[in-house]
């Protein structure tokens, strides 16, 4: 797992390199539309992504949380990931369950 940047950062690394677009990453911000206006993006493509995102962050993505919400543009795609590295995070220590 590596992480170098904000989750934006990250997610817009793992696209790029999925797609295999380096060229556009340059142009690429939090309000890209991805589906349906990136031609690489097609439904192998997002398979690929989901196990690079994976990868990436150490994270299980379930098939029933794969929705066109969530690709609907790469900040939506960020604010997912983020979402999921929260629920990963342990309780801090010292902290106990009831």
């Amino acid at each position: 797992m590596r992480t170098t940047g904000t989750a934006l950062d990250d997610v817009k690394d793992v696209l790029v390199r999925s797609l295999g677009i380096e060229t556009s990453a340059e142009t690429l911000n939090a309000s890209t539309p991805l589906l349906d206006s990136l031609p690489e993006l097609d439904s192998l493509a997002v398979i690929q992504l989901v196990y690079g995102l994976e990868d990436q962050f150490g994270l299980t993505i379930n098939d029933d949380e794969i929705s066109a919400d969530i690709f609907e543009t790469l900040g939506s795609l960020a604010r997912f990931i983020d979402g999921k590295l929260l629920t990963k995070r342990p309780a801090p220590s010292g902290s106990t369950a009831d």
